[in-house]
């Protein structure tokens, strides 16, 4: 199998959609020989942070010489992203080979009149198998969806179950209430392990503090106001915590103290139980810490952010940033988002903020929200807002998408979209103005190839 025929084979598998549960994946695993019992994980949870958590502490891990795996959900940058050994991506090579170990079994698995998995369980065996072959010292990993019955938590050697913060998102799978939300989450809470928490709101907090009790388990929650901030702007944040001082990330935005606060009570969590890992490796690791699309500064004269802000959380913090960053300054918005989102309140929040915003297709047609749907949402609260087809409010949308049109029709023509919606916003901004991408991780790396083709 090449890397070609393994993505077209995921890709026919990714019909069955997602449905949470751990059965299949446990017998998926168990015709595999159970690769994840080998290996010891950070498990983290969360609605907002999860990515920055794990890149912080993954590479802080690999600095101090362990060998550590990550497994990353969703990716910007490239699929094989998602899958990695001491932030070096899997080959197209290996992940060829582990696709056709894994069809093989599904194979074995469909004979036996078993349920086929979904595309997220199979790449979850996939790297299941890569970090046992790699002979990882630790895995991070990042649930997909939830916790409880993600099929992340099929594993059983949880270490540190750690929660990045946690809000309001996938309303209509996790539950209706920020409470249902946090007890799915919790579930990745196993016996015996440590629980290491972002602030969260109150009730949401002790529902995390009551799941690790009934498992024995030491709770930790990370102490942001504890973080001395030496210097801040949208370059970065050079700052100290605790006994760990001085640091600097190059990640900026206002929610990333929090981020790197729960990082580092990990690293002090993994300290007390034995690893060792030096605050050199700490500085180092903390510093050479990167993760597109978290308020990821791509261009300057004008600034040109890209954030995956696609929720109402998310929204909050990015306003904070920008306003903290770039008070007084003219600000052009890039807006594309997943229909399931909420939609609206993000366009409360970022629309007053913008002079301009260019609504845009995602990638994924079937998730994501049409664009005139967005501007629709857009134009309550902002008074310019542009299609890239060429409307603008209060003028009548584009054309539907024509009757038959393939799917690579479809992807070239909102590759298309992005592509003008970058283009007309750097020809709108002056050297002085800010242009925000905003919205879905899954767009923002066609903004980033429409902004390097744009200015090179």
């Amino acid at each position: 199998m090449t890397y070609r025929e393994a993505r077209v084979y995921l890709d026919e598998m990714s019909k069955y959609g997602s449905v949470l549960g751990l059965e299949t994946i446990r017998g998926l695993l168990r015709e595999l020989g159970n690769p994840q019992d080998d290996l010891k994980f950070i498990h983290i949870a969360g609605t907002n942070g999860k990515g920055s958590v794990l890149a912080y502490t993954s590479m802080i891990l690999s600095e101090a010489g362990y060998r550590i795996g990550r497994y990353v959900s969703p990716t910007v940058v490239s699929y094989l992203e998602r899958i990695q050994v001491d932030a070096e991506w899997i080959s197209e090579e290996k992940f060829a080979e582990l696709t056709e170990r894994v069809r093989n079994a599904i194979a074995r698995f469909e004979a036996a009149g078993e349920d086929l998995p979904t595309v997220f369980e199979i790449e979850t065996a996939i790297a299941f198998l890569y970090f046992k072959e790699m002979k990882c010292d630790l895995v991070v990993l990042e649930a997909g969806l939830g916790g409880a019955l993600d099929a992340t938590n099929i594993i059983r050697n949880t270490v540190c179950a750690v929660f990045a913060s946690i809000s309001r998102d996938h309303l209509g799978i996790l539950g209706d209430t920020i409470a249902k939300i946090a007890e799915n989450k919790a579930g990745i809470i196993k016996p015996g392990c440590t629980v290491i928490s972002a602030q969260q709101k109150e009730s949401v907090a002790e529902i995390i503090k009551r799941r690790a009790g009934q498992y024995g388990c030491s709770y930790v929650q990370a102490e942001p106001e504890l973080a001395e901030v030496e210097r801040e702007d949208y370059h970065g944040i050079y700052f100290s915590y605790k006994e760990f001082r001085p640091l600097h990330t190059v990640m900026a935005g206002k929610n990333q103290i929090g981020n790197a606060a729960v990082s580092l009570e990990v690293i002090r969590v993994l300290r007390k139980i034995g690893y060792e890992i030096s605050d050199d490796a700490v500085r180092t690791g903390m510093e050479r810490t990167q993760w597109p699309g978290r308020f990821s500064c791509i261009g300057e004269d004008p600034v040109f952010i890209l954030d995956g802000a696609h929720n109402e959380d998310a929204a909050v913090k990015l306003r904070e940033s920008v306003e903290s960053y770039f008070p007084g300054r003219r600000l052009i918005g890039i807006m594309g988002v997943f229909k399931d989102k909420e939609y609206e309140k993000i366009a409360q929040i970022m629309g007053p903020l913008l002079s301009v915003v260019y609504a845009v297709d995602l990638p994924d047609a079937g998730r994501g929200l049409p664009s005139e749907d967005l501007a629709a949402a857009l134009e309550k609260y902002c008074p310019c807002v542009w299609r890239p087809s060429g409307s603008r409010s209060g003028e009548r949308g584009s054309p539907a998408e024509p009757r038959g049109e393939g799917k690579d029709s479809r992807k070239k023509r909102q590759a298309e979209n992005v592509e003008t919606a970058v283009r007309a916003a750097l020809a709108e901004a002056g050297r002085e103005d800010v242009i925000l991408a905003f919205g879905s991780l899954s767009y923002l790396h066609q903004i980033k190839e429409a902004y390097d083709k744009a200015v090179w």
